[in-house]
């Protein structure tokens, strides 16, 4: 049986435990919720899948440069918006590319999709180096159920 059945807990086939790899998604966890705008309100993670309950929030007052800073902790910025961090000289064309790279980020940061991508594949890596094997770890994409929620008062 392949290790991927147990991701986390100890594989009652082989006898190896993999709980280690708890603490890989509780890590990932919070990197991408204290950068994107969403909040992990909730999670459970078992010993082959895990549930979270998230929310998104609102970006009102994030700037180009508070997205890229954002971004570059998850991903490689391209060059013009590297020199726009830098707060180099740009043309009126180069910086209309940098503000719609920025709203593209910014989307992607507010995006359910893109954080369970960015938090998939960064697990994925990390299991096949320890496994030395490549390719994915999960059979499929991820389910997401839209919930209605009342605050409490």
């Amino acid at each position: 049986m392949c290790s991927q059945s147990v991701f986390c807990g100890k594989d009652k086939y082989s006898g190896q435990c993999f709980e280690h790899r708890r603490m890989w998604i509780v890590d990932r966890i919070k990197l991408l919720s204290s950068i994107s705008n969403i909040d992990v309100c909730a999670y459970a993670i078992m010993s082959n899948h895990y549930h979270m309950v998230l929310k998104i929030n609102s970006t009102d007052d994030w700037n180009e440069k508070k997205i890229y800073a954002y971004w570059t902790i998850l991903c490689q910025l391209p060059k013009v918006c590297q020199d726009f961090m830098k707060n180099e000289a740009q043309s009126k064309p180069v910086l209309a590319l940098v503000y719609l790279l920025a709203d593209k980020y910014k989307k992607r940061l507010m995006s359910i999709s893109w954080f369970m991508k960015l938090l998939n594949e960064n697990i994925a890596r990390q299991e096949n180096i320890e496994d030395e094997v490549t390719g994915h770890f999960r059979e499929s994409r991820f389910k997401s159920q839209h919930c209605l929620m009342k605050e409490l008062y």
